[in-house]
């Protein structure tokens, strides 16, 4: 076995064990990226020198006794939405091409102080605005289960790494299903948390009310150990609640899920998905109830609406955020000469931003315009209300909530690139979980006939993470879906 395919934990075993160094399993992720990134397009920045340094350091510590830290030495890869200090952060976007942070966000610093080995910085929809990675500046990530097709987005190229063994484990966010849609299709474990519980100081932001930060990993128990390193309280992240931060591996070691009561929401099962993943969803559900859990069917009836409600809220925050990237303050100057400030503006902005970023600043700048704003932005908070209301209903019944991550497997590159609105819908199933603020996980739970990786969702109250881990991790222990590996 290469050491590039071990988990966190096994990796953490072999590193205790002095059966490898972290310098090994180091250049073994390196020579996989060098392999395989001709054909996947996952990093857009690999900081080969860096994670040398960084890895005989960690054997140096490693060599004088046994690290705190399971994630001590373990080679890792971050979105490259997340400031690492010295190291070139670009959001995917020719606005922010050259930019190298001067500090880290608050999630680098602590995976840095467990001991992180910072191979390099993935391949990201532009700003995170995409479901396909088709919008970076820096082109198309791969899905290494077929070349031809999308990873997902916009933590693609995060989970093309993970899923091709480019490292151990990455960092994505998760705003609308951009941890969980890229899981899904690429067949490993994606954690979208409850909105504040890992803070976002020092990511780039999206939309400021729905952005999340989460672990992408190769099974339940590695986005465990992840997540008992970065989540908790910040003082430079006000929306981070001062709720104590469980130990996440402490749940899984449950050898059943009696007790455990799952609702399967009818407006999730719906005319038109793909009936592979129907029925593979349906195959893992039938499996947690042979490990205990009872099921119910439960409805969850504004969900219809959360798609359009996501995309007058998302695009009106996007467009709020966008707004310093002028050229002056943050952003590149543009190659065009300008006669005044306006006209800079208008080059700054044209030359830096892509189209689906254009497209996104204009639908929410009309959305929070004066005589607009009532009918659209205050309209969808009003919905989003609703939709909540839905969920904390459901979780009086339930304890937890199982349905697809995605309708259908991974597409074809191209597939959805003219239509902005099927694109959209690639995300029908995920953004009501953003809109509410709770909890979902994306775990793989067949394959296509196509050999294209399904994945279905699990999701929870608010802050039950260590429930939803559990589930996972017990549904792992009696299926290998998570073992299947892309043959690249």
């Amino acid at each position: 076995m290469n050491p590039s395919s071990l988990t966190i934990h096994e990796a953490a075993q072999a590193l205790r064990e002095k059966k490898i160094s972290s310098l090994e399993l180091t250049k073994d992720c390196l020579a996989r990226i060098k392999k395989l990134e001709p054909k996947l397009n996952a990093y857009i920045t690999v900081a080969e020198e860096l994670a040398l340094k960084q890895a005989k350091e960690a054997d140096a510590v490693i060599a004088k006794g046994v690290p705190k830290s399971p994630l001590f030495g373990i080679p890792a890869a971050l979105k490259d939405v997340f400031c690492t200090n010295g190291v070139r952060t670009t959001a995917s976007s020719g606005v922010l091409k050259e930019f190298v942070p001067p500090y880290d966000a608050t999630t680098v610093k602590k995976l840095k102080k467990a001991g992180m080995v910072l191979l390099g910085k993935t391949n990201t929809d532009e700003f995170t605005c995409g479901a396909s990675t088709e919008t970076s500046f820096f082109g198309t990530a791969r899905n290494p289960w077929n070349t031809e097709c999308t990873p997902g987005g916009s933590s693609g190229g995060s989970a093309a790494a993970v899923a091709a063994d480019e490292c151990i484990y990455a960092l994505g966010t998760d705003t609308g299903g951009s941890i969980r849609q890229p899981a899904a299709y690429c067949g490993i474990t994606g954690l979208k948390v409850t909105y504040g519980r890992v803070s976002r100081f020092g990511v780039i932001s999206m939309a400021s009310s729905l952005d999340t930060i989460g672990p992408i990993a190769k099974d339940c128990e590695d986005a465990a150990l992840i997540m008992n390193e970065i989540a908790g309280r910040d003082a430079n992240d006000s929306t981070t609640p001062d709720v104590p931060v469980p130990d996440y591996t402490a749940t899984l070691g449950a050898k059943d899920l009696k007790g455990l009561k799952v609702g399967l929401p009818k407006e999730y099962f719906i005319k038109g998905m793909d009936s592979e993943v129907e029925a593979s969803v349906r195959a893992a559900v039938s499996q947690l109830k042979k490990l205990g859990a009872a099921v119910k069917e439960i409805s969850l009836p504004h969900s219809k609406y959360g798609l359009a409600v996501y995309y007058v809220l998302c695009p009106s925050e996007v467009s709020a955020n966008m707004a310093r990237y002028d050229g002056i303050r943050y952003g590149s100057k543009p190659a065009k000469e300008a006669k005044d400030l306006y006209e800079y503006y208008l080059n700054a902005r044209g030359e830096g931003f892509g189209d689906e970023m254009k497209r996104r600043i204009m639908i929410g700048t009309y959305a929070l315009s004066a005589g607009y704003y009532d009918a659209y932005y205050l309209k969808a908070q009003k919905v989003r209300t609703l939709v909540k209301g839905d969920f904390e209903n459901a979780f009086k019944e339930v304890d937890v909530i199982v349905t697809p991550t995605t309708p259908d497997t991974a597409f074809k590159i191209g597939a959805n690139s003219a239509d902005p609105i099927k694109m959209y819908l690639e995300d029908i199933f995920t953004v009501s979980v953003n809109i509410t603020g709770v909890p979902a996980l994306a775990l793989p739970c067949g394959i296509s006939g196509k050999n294209m990786p399904i994945g279905m969702q699990v999701i929870g109250p608010q802050f039950a993470e260590p429930l939803l881990l559990k589930v996972g991790a017990v549904y792992q222990r009696a299926t290998d879906w998570h073992k299947k590996k892309p043959k690249i």
